[in-house]
């Protein structure tokens, strides 16, 4: 009865392969700080995700800078901003501005 069930299965009976958008994970996205937007079409966001050490448990602050690409160079220093992940754009982009969520 197993082999009935293979021999069912040919190539041409298989649906067609979805398009990317249906198959792709849903990419990341992080809220954080402009801490500089010296550069043209650059701004670098600082994060600050809580999460409790390893061995002790105390709730740490872990503080990340990302380079992400804003296109219309919106985003001035002190502003709260959503950053989504995107393909690499330069050696040190990977991210790019989604929003300014306040100045």
């Amino acid at each position: 009865m197993a082999e009935q069930a293979t021999q069912d299965r040919s190539p041409a009976a298989q649906p067609p392969p979805l398009p990317a958008r249906y198959t792709r994970a849903a990419r990341k996205t992080r809220v954080g700080e402009v801490i500089s937007e010296r550069m043209n079409k650059t701004i670098v966001v600082r994060t600050i995700t809580r999460v409790p050490h390893p061995k002790f448990g105390k709730i740490v602050k872990q503080i990340r800078r990302f380079y992400a690409h804003d296109e219309e160079n919106k985003a001035k220093t002190g502003d709260t901003v959503r950053i989504m992940e995107t393909r690499p754009m330069s050696k040190l982009k990977r991210w790019r501005l989604v929003e300014v969520l306040r100045k």
